[in-house]
Formats: structure tokens, C-alpha cells, sequence
């Protein structure tokens, strides 16, 4: 399975869940994480952050209330949509086609939508992320997997037509893709095995 084969149909199902997601409030943990990773750009500095598979921008607008400078990306246009009503700078453009100089940006956020892409396509994306961030930029990675979340394909019970693919990985496998362009800041877990979210931090030598 290649990530160009899934896009149109995550395209489709993030088109038609894009209003529901919107008002959707965010659990108290994933606010923690957002909080802890603006902490960490404002210690190091860090003024220009990219959110790829941004959604409906909720985070992306945290961070630009916030006083950073924000760049959102997402591959359904009614997602990018919602972005710009917020007022953001919102692109449509998907993983593979992050059309911005390198060097571009001192962060990027990504939580929950690598999970999106296949194993065999996800050093690909990574170095796309790698080059857009400047030398010591910040890199949040977040997804669900381990536990007994594990392999590819359709997730049962998905709440989003079409179903959407998944590419669940255990801890030391996502730890082994960030290593080959990143050095690891912070790995924990959220969770349990049910629900179990895997955050990195990364930082580009």
C-alpha cells in the first residue's frame, strides 16, 4: 500500500466529518500536549511552526493566539476551509507535497494524521519534514499505536466514510523511523492499550 492510493479516500472521509470535528471539544490530555510542545518552542526560541494534517485548525489557531507564526496544511478542502474562517494561513496539500522552501519553518506540529501514512512510505514523508525545518527546529509526532493497536489497514468501527487506513506501529518501531533524521527530545505515552497515544518529540540536528 502506497500513501498516494489512500489520499482520495481520506480526502473524501475528512471532507464529509470536517463540520462534526470542528465542534468537537478536545480532551483535557490532548491540551496537555499542545501546552507542553508551545513550551517547548518558546524555550527554544522557536517563532514560525507548520501544522500538517491540520483539520479544522483548532490547534494551529492555539498556536498563533499564542503568538507564534502559523502555517496550516491539510489535504480536504473543507478542512482548509475552516482553517481560513479562523483567519489562518491554510493550504490544501498533503503529506508527499508540502510545497514550501526548505529551512521554512522552526516547528511542526502533527498529531494524529502520520498514522495515515503506510510503513513503507513513511521515511519519505519524514524527510519531507526534515528539510522544511530550519537546523534545531522542533518536531511534534503524535499518533496512536502500540498496545493492541498494531498493523495496517481499515480500523474497525471507524466513524468516518469511507473508512479510513491506518498505519498503527509499536514504540520501538516509531522510535527507529524518527532516529533516521531526528534526535529523540521526549517519548511518553498516553493511555492505555485501547486508546494508546505515542508522543515524541524530535528535534533536527
Amino acid at each position: 500500500m502506497r500513501y498516494d492510493e489512500v489520499i482520495d479516500s481520506l480526502r473524501a472521509a475528512y471532507d464529509g466529518s470536517a463540520a462534526r470535528r470542528d465542534g468537537t471539544a478536545k480532551t483535557p490530555w490532548k491540551l496537555a500536549e499542545r501546552a507542553a510542545f508551545l513550551g517547548r518552542l518558546r524555550d527554544g526560541g522557536c517563532g514560525r511552526l507548520l501544522e500538517i494534517g491540520a483539520g479544522p485548525g483548532q490547534d494551529s489557531a492555539y498556536f498563533r493566539d499564542s503568538g507564534l507564526e502559523v502555517v496550516a496544511a491539510d489535504l480536504s478542502p473543507e478542512m482548509v476551509a475552516l482553517c481560513r474562517a479562523k483567519g489562518l494561513d491554510a493550504h490544501v496539500m498533503d503529506f508527499l507535497r508540502l510545497d514550501f522552501p526548505p529551512g521554512s519553518f522552526d516547528a511542526v506540529y502533527a498529531l494524529n494524521c502520520l498514522l495515515h501514512v503506510p510503513d513503507r512510505e513513511l521515511p519519505a514523508i519524514l524527510d519531507v519534514v526534515h528539510t522544511l525545518l530550519r537546523p534545531g527546529g522542533l518536531f511534534f509526532l503524535g499518533v496512536y499505536g502500540g498496545g493492541v493497536l498494531s498493523g495496517e489497514g481499515p480500523f474497525d468501527g471507524d466513524d468516518h466514510q469511507p473508512p479510513r487506513f491506518f498505519s498503527f506501529r509499536g514504540d520501538e518501531q516509531l522510535k527507529e523511523f524518527a532516529r533516521q533524521l531526528f534526535e529523540i527530545v521526549d517519548f511518553h505515552v498516553v493511555g492505555s492499550d485501547e486508546l494508546r497515544f505515542q508522543s515524541l518529540t524530535l528535534r533536527r540536528p
